[in-house]
């Protein structure tokens, strides 16, 4: 039984030699280590920095062989992209049915009838449509569900909700120099 103590009071004495071996940091030691962090700290400040000046020079990308966000595009594809972007995607197609008028709806309804504007809101997409005579406002006004149609079919499904056919204005209204103060003139009494 003494050998086993023996040992173990052996290993124990080898392992406090062995930390008595190992010299405690001296002052040019811990100059180094003081050194070496002082070091690791200027240069991620010197990065920092740097990512800074990149920021305000833009991003600090360079351009280089491969294809990147700032590379030059064709006229087209960034109108598409500004569309998209902004969601004018069908407002800009009402206003190519607008140039199209003649072949959606006909030369000869097309020569009585134009389109006015486009209400965007997605409750209402009502299209206003002026007519030259009660005439043709009747005949738009019939053939108004079957436009819809054509209209949804070339714009999107649920592009144009309703068509709002106005008819043809009054003549200007002329004041005369017997006029009452406030009143509207003829349209006063049974307008």
């Amino acid at each position: 039984m003494t050998e086993n103590t023996s040992g173990a009071g052996a290993e124990g004495g080898s392992r406090d030699a062995a930390a008595k071996k190992t010299p405690e940091p001296s002052g040019v030691d811990l100059a180094r280590v003081a050194l070496r962090a002082a070091k690791e700290q200027a240069r991620a400040r010197g990065d920092a920095a740097q990512q800074k000046k990149q920021a305000r020079r833009g991003g600090g990308l360079r351009s280089g062989s491969g294809a990147d966000g700032r590379d030059p595009m064709a006229l087209g594809a960034a109108i598409n992209r500004l569309l998209t972007e902004r969601g004018w995607e069908t407002p800009a197609a009402v206003g190519g049915v607008m140039g199209r008028w003649p072949q959606i709806v006909g030369e000869d309804l097309a020569k009585h009838c134009v389109p006015l504007r486009y209400d965007e809101d997605p409750a209402e997409r009502v299209l206003t449509v002026q007519c030259d005579s009660t005439a043709w406002a009747t005949q738009l006004r019939l053939l108004a569900p079957q436009l819809v149609a054509r209209l949804n079919q070339d714009l999107g499904h649920g592009a144009v909700r309703l068509i709002k056919v106005l008819g043809p204005n009054g003549p200007a209204r002329r004041y005369g120099p017997l006029r009452a103060p406030g009143s509207k003139g003829p349209g006063d009494t049974y307008g």
